[in-house]
């Protein structure tokens, strides 16, 4: 089940927190409870990426984007992810969500993602977002227009640049053969 008062407690504990620039880093805190476990007994890779939007609602909340989708009638989809897993998380532990922004392109934003434990990064998440209307994909100028901000991005990072090129090579749909 998704995690609905999780992210309402985050969101009411971060709606007074000091707004962030664009490629601020949001910082959460959390424990890995029973019911996210696997029959592994750690934090099923799943319930990573559904814990993961504990960190990435607040950092929207905390930038501006949720006051600007709500007011533009707009919402925000995640169109692609990649996630890298080093350390287990048991039950009980606690760890702490890190979420930026590091950039975008005319169509999408790309938000990282680190979840740490002990002072260890124990997974890795880049995403690929996207703000839509009814008529799809909202330019990401139009969206920065709609924040207040300039359209121009920074550089992005070279291994982001690389994840996009290798995802253009994907197929697709997949598997026609």
């Amino acid at each position: 089940m998704y995690p609905f008062f999780r992210l309402a407690k985050e969101l009411y504990l971060h709606r007074k927190a000091e707004p962030l620039p664009l490629d601020g880093i949001h910082v959460s805190r959390h424990v890995c409870w029973p019911w996210d476990l696997d029959m592994w007994m750690e934090l099923n890779n799943g319930r990573t990426l559904t814990l993961l939007d504990l960190g990435r609602l607040p950092l929207a909340q905390r930038v501006g984007l949720i006051g600007v989708l709500k007011r533009e009638r707009w919402a925000l989809t995640m169109a692609g992810v990649s996630v890298r897993y080093r350390r287990r998380v048991k039950m009980f532990d606690s760890f702490e969500i890190r979420s930026r922004c590091v950039g975008w392109d005319d169509k999408f934003l790309y938000i990282e993602q680190g979840m740490w434990r002990h002072g260890d990064c124990a997974n890795h998440a880049l995403y690929r977002a996207a703000v839509t209307d009814r008529s799809g994909i909202v330019p990401t100028a139009r969206m920065m227009a709609a924040m207040g901000l300039a359209p121009e991005t920074p550089p992005l990072p070279d291994w982001v640049q690389a994840w996009i090129a290798a995802e253009a090579e994907r197929p697709w749909p997949p598997m026609t053969d």
